[in-house]
């Protein structure tokens, strides 16, 4: 076999190939820094505010056409069983006129007419199924009024929801377009303005391939280590204090951040901070920052919880649009949930102080 003899200029030619390949291959998910001035920070707020409130128009729309899907089926259901109701109306109308009338008093009536204990066995049988019977066709004209009142309840609910999801709808795509009206126009009068292209095209493509997919992965970790805090707090019981039927969670800031790093070695770079009434966490990593600013609050639909609501959510130093924070909150559970501890007790308040976290918790029997 004939074996092909590489000189230096060929080696070379052929290491400078690879080079430039692999530079631009690496050009393709650039690792994209904070940005250096106000003016252009804000413009790259406004792109990435673009992409994602466009993400947020087709979640809508999405949203929108399962609920018009859904309208169409349920007045095609309420139109077949309106028939229905018709015809047991009708039936439960004969019945109504029976005893309004006095049919069924005769009948009664006629069994005193009877001499033979036989023949009056039959005829109490008979009349016991028409009775039977009556009762079956008004149970069924009720149970046919309920369920058409629910689908009609439920078509409402849906045509409320449209409603209000168109509205949402128009208000994104106002919202969109003055955005790229304002990034157009702040292009137009920018000296460099083919850099500033460039860098809202690096920008979104690295939030596209890397960015987003970093965050989820955060708020997923962050919802997995949510799940076992309560956990952790059973077998760390000095942090769990009972007096009555009142229990009180005191948790406090340094603690917090050791438990979610045995969770999960992606929070060693990372650390929560309790300030007056505000939990802020903040990391980085492998050239990628991320902030979270948020409270909680207590509910108690469809469970007793403790919802934590994201207020600002940065990316490297860029701040994402407040459809985003939503869509995270509703993607990933970061809400702590009390019955989780002792089944019978629900959460009355939570206060966020400086380097610590209370949880006011009552006993309910």
């Amino acid at each position: 076999m004939t074996r092909t003899a590489w000189g230096p200029a060929a080696l070379i030619a052929l290491s400078l190939l690879v080079l430039i390949w692999t530079v631009q291959s690496l050009a393709i998910v650039p690792v994209f820094a904070r940005p250096a001035d106000e003016e252009t920070r804000q413009l790259l707020e406004k792109s990435l505010s673009v992409v994602e409130i466009d993400k947020e128009i087709e979640r809508v729309n999405r949203t929108k056409q399962e609920l018009q899907l859904q309208s169409e089926q349920t007045e095609k259901s309420i139109t077949a069983k309106e028939e229905v109701r018709v015809q047991r109306q009708e039936d439960a109308g004969r019945v109504l006129r029976a005893y309004y009338t006095g049919e069924r008093d005769v009948l009664i009536g006629a069994l005193l007419s009877f001499n033979k204990l036989t023949d009056l066995l039959v005829v109490m049988d008979y009349f016991e199924w028409i009775f039977a019977r009556d009762r079956q066709v008004l149970g069924e004209y009720a149970a046919q009024l309920e369920q058409l009142k629910k689908e009609r309840q439920t078509l409402n609910d849906r045509q409320l929801q449209l409603a209000e999801i168109e509205k949402r709808l128009i208000e994104q795509r106002a919202r969109l377009a003055k955005l790229e009206q304002e990034i157009n126009q702040d292009l137009a009068a920018a000296p460099d303005s083919e850099r500033l292209r460039r860098l809202i095209e690096e920008l979104n493509s690295y939030w596209q391939t890397v960015g987003l997919s970093e965050v989820k992965q955060y708020f997923r970790a962050l919802s997995k280590a949510m799940k076992e805090l309560p956990g952790w707090l059973k077998d760390n019981p000095d942090y769990l204090k009972m007096k009555g039927f009142d229990y009180t969670v005191r948790v406090p800031e340094d603690a917090l951040n050791t438990f979610l790093r045995q969770q999960n070695e992606m929070f060693q770079n990372f650390s929560f901070e309790f300030h007056k009434d505000n939990i802020q966490v903040n990391g980085q990593r492998e050239g990628l920052s991320v902030s979270v600013s948020g409270h909680y609050t207590i509910e108690n639909e469809p469970k007793n919880a403790i919802r934590f609501h994201v207020d600002e959510l940065m990316f490297n130093g860029l701040s994402l649009p407040d459809t985003t924070r939503k869509a995270l909150e509703e993607e990933f559970d970061l809400s702590f949930y009390p019955q989780l501890i002792v089944k019978l007790i629900q959460a009355e308040s939570v206060e966020i102080l400086d380097k610590e976290m209370i949880i006011h918790l009552k006993l309910k029997l």
